[in-house]
């Protein structure tokens, strides 16, 4: 296989060129294991992980038997979503651990309800620079009843991590 260059602002790293007829896809289709790695204390990475599947890394990076696809987890306070960008500084400078690949954020609702407006705005930063998956604010969840089905808004991160409806 070679590599080809695409416009860097249209795609996340380099286009694959197949030299042969194309594989289909399911000959390929395995379920693609994550690490939730929460940028700050009381982000919910036990919960997505319990809810989504997934690899519990808890704030630590994911160690040499864990996947190496990280979902960065944050609330959506002013505290997580700063830790969030401080989290993909690390990647963008190349400090993070070897052999790590950043999948996307994920943004637990940090209450019910709407966000104030500088919340959004900065969530629609960290969006300009990543995948967001967003999960809404779960009553049940808080009181521990992690079972069911997530939540329909989710259905995105279902469908990602492979758990789906």
């Amino acid at each position: 296989m070679q590599q080809a260059q695409g416009p860097e602002i249209w795609i996340r790293g380099p286009v694959t060129v197949s030299e042969g007829p194309p594989e289909p896809a399911a000959a390929h289709a395995t379920a693609r294991r994550f690490s939730f790695v929460g940028t700050h204390g009381g982000a919910g990475v036990s919960t997505l992980a319990a809810v989504y599947g997934g690899h519990d890394c808890g704030r630590d990076w994911p160690g040499p038997d864990a996947p190496p696809s990280v979902l960065l987890v944050a609330r959506t306070h002013a505290t997580g979503l700063a830790a969030v960008l401080r989290a993909l500084d690390t990647f963008r400078r190349g400090t993070a651990p070897h052999g790590l690949d950043l999948d996307a954020v994920v943004l637990v609702a940090d209450a019910p309800g709407r966000l104030p407006k500088p919340l959004a705005q900065h969530i629609k930063v960290i969006e300009s620079l990543i995948d967001v998956y967003r999960v809404p604010w779960v009553p049940a969840w808080r009181l521990g009843d992690l079972g069911g089905h997530p939540p329909r808004e989710t259905a995105p991160l279902s469908r990602l991590t492979g758990r789906s409806r």
